[in-house]
């Protein structure tokens, strides 16, 4: 199969955190699942807005886990709203997120880095986040279908 286009990088921290969202609710499930609940998805987390992700309480995330729209595991919303709250942060140091990611080194140094900082990642998983949002990436056998 060949593989797609790499998307461009994002233009606001709120495409890095849906990259990274695609990625942790991908984890151990069907593409096609992800795919088809993706518009869903994206609605219920606000566009991933990381501001409105990071303040969500446990009573919003008790109510999101019975939204059908989304994929409905305690674990991976909670990830996800600590994970808005890790790249908040890392978007407070002078030049944001994107400087972050520019100097974290190679492929391996970073792909350490993110998995040592953010939930539900996972080596294929930091490897998709990057290719996601138009980082280099070494080859690899697990690809996005195209």
């Amino acid at each position: 199969m060949p593989m797609p286009e790499q998307p461009a990088p994002p233009g606001a921290l709120s495409g890095y955190l849906e990259a990274l969202a695609r990625v942790m609710f991908q984890s151990g499930i069907s593409w096609r699942v992800v795919d088809a609940k993706w518009p869903g998805i994206r609605d219920a987390f606000a566009g991933f807005e990381p501001e409105r992700v990071a303040s969500l309480t446990a009573a919003d995330v008790d109510r999101l886990l019975q939204d059908p729209r989304i994929i409905r595991n305690r674990r991976k919303v909670e990830a996800l709203v600590g994970n808005a709250r890790t790249m908040l942060e890392l978007d407070a140091a002078p030049g944001g997120f994107a400087r972050y990611l520019d100097g974290l080194g190679d492929f391996a140094a970073t792909s350490r880095e993110l998995r040592r900082r953010f939930a539900f990642l996972g080596e294929s998983g930091t490897w998709f986040f990057l290719w996601l949002v138009g980082r280099p990436v070494p080859a690899h056998e697990h690809a996005p279908p195209a």
